[in-house]
């Protein structure tokens, strides 16, 4: 940390809107505006400038809670479920929407192959959980790879004529969300989106691409969503029951 930078002191608050308990993180610091950003994680974070008393602060969260709740249950139905996993011959996995039933197997080399309805996972190694998890993760990974950027160009072709930019892209394994969008223009997508259906997996693309245009969950931004997608909606709820 540079010498003279303090740094800033959280503190925790609850806000009561009706039944709902909402929890906030409030800070003081050398800003102009007041900011509420409520996390991809359901937290909520507060920024007030100098000089606003606590009572000011809060009594204008308190006005922000109906959209601080808005945002939250969008994260919460935004999030994929992870029940746990045995990682055993009989268990099912999904993949592009469907079930498919786990074997695993002794084997001189150690691989995955999707034959018929069943995920056949073949082991070096004496049969154990981690390496099976082990073994898959990569498949869905690579698998998803393919998938996702293949989708993606298919995608973009429908939307670049709205002047929309071609996006940097990385895709990566997370514990919250299915897709995301920074600051920075870059968009990041799970790669469990290969265990929906792929109707359900253009639906996250689109929606991220849209946030290239418009950054925001507002009117223009889902305006634009159903232009491009005027189904997004089924979409989106067929992809809120993929158990993962």
């Amino acid at each position: 940390m540079a010498a003279g930078i303090k740094p800033i002191k959280w503190e925790r608050h609850i806000i009561q809107f009706g039944r709902e308990r909402v929890e906030v993180s409030l800070a003081f610091s050398d800003r102009k505006n007041l900011k509420i950003t409520v996390h991809p994680d359901r937290t909520v974070s507060v920024e007030s400038p100098l000089g606003k008393t606590l009572s000011e602060v809060l009594e204008r969260v308190h006005k922000r809670a109906p959209w601080i709740i808005k945002q939250r249950d969008y994260f919460e139905r935004f999030q994929p479920l992870q029940p746990p996993r045995r990682y055993v011959s009989g268990e099912t996995h999904l993949y592009l929407g469907r079930q498919y039933r786990l074997k695993v197997r002794s084997n001189d080399e150690s691989m995955v192959k999707l034959v018929g309805g069943y995920l056949n996972v073949y082991m070096r190694e004496p049969l154990n959980a981690q390496r099976v998890e082990e073994l898959l993760r990569e498949w869905y990974l690579e698998h998803a790879k393919a998938m996702i950027e293949r989708r993606l160009f298919i995608c973009y072709e429908s939307m670049k004529r709205r002047g929309i930019p071609f996006p940097t892209i990385r895709i990566r394994r997370m514990q919250k969300r299915w897709g995301s969008y920074s600051s920075t223009g870059t968009i990041t997508l799970n790669t469990e989106l290969v265990k929906a259906p792929v109707h359900c997996i253009d639906y996250v693309i689109v929606h991220e691409l849209c946030h290239l245009k418009h950054r925001e969950h507002g009117k223009q931004f889902y305006s634009l969503l159903t232009r491009c997608m005027p189904d997004w909606e089924k979409r989106k709820a067929r992809l809120e029951r993929v158990e993962i």
